[in-house]
């Protein structure tokens, strides 16, 4: 079954360059470092020598986060492994160009960065070779068949950390049973954010004696004090007198939605709308322009003036600084089927938080967050607009249930611990 996999994986080959084509006219960054996607690595291992000098380097963790969100979990977890294996350089890879950057965000020169390469067999044995990693360590929902089996041929181990699988992905891999089940029982260990990912996991393959509950490594992150900063000069500059509801995001076809409502019920508040792809800036700028409303782009770094009615956040990196800026925040990709996105930052900082009805990706932590009082679920926009209505002209609601948010997270931390305990037991049998 692998082999056919790769078969097909060749036969797509065209369609990949022209994926990258398509994606590049909205985002050219997907252009760049095209080697490295096929196991092409070089000029960028500034403190690894070559592999056939003879000299002692480092020796490498490897962790694999595909994007903004998976990078922005690892790191609990990096300082942790910093901390623990001080000689070891820890290897960041990563598939978007905004999960790269994050990562430089994050850690400027004090990670090395590629991108993983496409699961063909020859690109994952070059990327092995190179880097000859002493543990691969997949966040999430990463379940590539030619990267695991080569991880496990090379006598890597390979973790699935942090691994979470929504129903609908778990339909998606028992499309491919035996491959699915190979890979999994091919990983050293797997530590699930819950019992329910655990669960499904397990009825896909996976040994049960090689998976535990850890919990979410997104408890575990602090809110920057630098971001915090930021947050309130970004407060300054909507009007510290002025409600400001914040759409974090956002996915195609939510702003229309969102807009919609907030021109019959948005009054005198302050929308602020903060697409999830930087791609789409200009895109909902113009979507703004053709519906008349007064706006201002976040890159201007200006006062908000009063008779500014939306200000599109246009900006990387700067979520957290957002969330500590809002009153309150409408959590994105869950008014339409896309599955939601972490609403625990928003908790962190204890802002209110409303979602929509599709948080499949985010199931237990929104479940929970609902049951805490930090989140409050609405059925479509006019009701989200309703309700922030209803709680901005109440401050004490609203402070409750930011302090409800700010328990829940609390209540929840640990998983970073529990993740290294996994790791320390594998590397320590190395």
């Amino acid at each position: 079954m692998r082999f056919l996999y790769t078969v097909l994986l060749w036969l797509l080959l065209p369609f990949i360059f022209v994926r990258l084509a398509l994606r590049a006219r909205r985002q050219p960054e997907y252009w760049q470092h095209l080697g490295e996607r096929f196991g092409l690595y070089s000029g960028n291992l500034d403190n690894l020598v070559s592999r056939h000098s003879g000299v002692s380097r480092n020796p490498v963790i490897w962790l694999h986060a595909v994007s903004v969100g998976e990078t922005r979990a690892t790191v609990s977890l990096v300082a942790k492994l910093r901390a623990a294996y001080p000689e070891h350089q820890i290897l960041l890879t990563h598939t978007t160009p905004t999960g790269r950057a994050t990562s430089e965000q994050l850690y400027g020169n004090g990670v090395l960065r590629v991108y993983l390469p496409y699961d063909y067999p020859f690109a994952v044995r070059r990327f092995i070779r190179h880097f000859r990693p002493e543990i691969g360590i997949l966040m999430e929902t990463e379940i590539w068949f030619n990267l695991i089996h080569g991880g496990h041929a090379a006598g890597v181990p390979m973790l699935l950390l942090n691994a979470r699988l929504s129903e609908k992905s778990g339909r998606g891999y028992a499309r491919f049973a035996s491959l699915t089940r190979s890979a999994l029982q091919s990983l050293t260990f797997i530590a699930a954010q819950t019992r329910d990912d655990a669960a499904r996991l397990i009825l896909l393959g996976a040994q049960s004696e090689k998976i535990s509950v850890t919990g979410n490594l997104k408890f575990d992150i602090e809110p920057p004090h630098a971001m915090l900063e930021l947050g309130n000069a970004l407060r300054r500059q909507f009007g510290a007198t002025r409600n400001v509801l914040l759409a974090a995001s956002t996915r195609e076809g939510e702003e229309a939605l969102l807009l919609d409502a907030f021109q019959t019920q948005g009054g005198g508040t302050l929308l602020v709308i903060v697409p999830r792809h930087p791609q789409r800036f200009d895109e909902i700028a113009e979507l703004l322009a053709k519906r008349g409303l007064r706006y201002q782009r976040r890159s201007g770094n200006s006062e908000v003036e009063a008779d500014i009615q939306v200000v599109l956040g246009d900006s990387m990196g700067e979520m957290f600084a957002y969330y500590a800026a809002a009153d309150i925040a409408y959590v994105g990709g869950s008014l339409l089927p896309f599955g939601g996105q972490n609403l625990i930052e928003a908790c962190s900082v204890g802002t209110p938080v409303l979602i929509g009805p599709h948080t499949y990706n985010f199931a237990d932590a929104t479940r929970l967050a609902v049951a805490a009082g930090a989140a409050v679920r609405v059925k479509d926009a006019d009701e989200l607009f309703q309700l922030a209505n209803a709680l901005l002209a109440d401050a004490t609601a609203l402070a409750e249930m930011g302090q409800c948010g700010t328990q829940f997270v609390a209540a929840h931390r640990g998983a970073t611990d529990k993740a290294m305990g996994v790791i320390r037991a594998v590397l320590g049998k190395r």
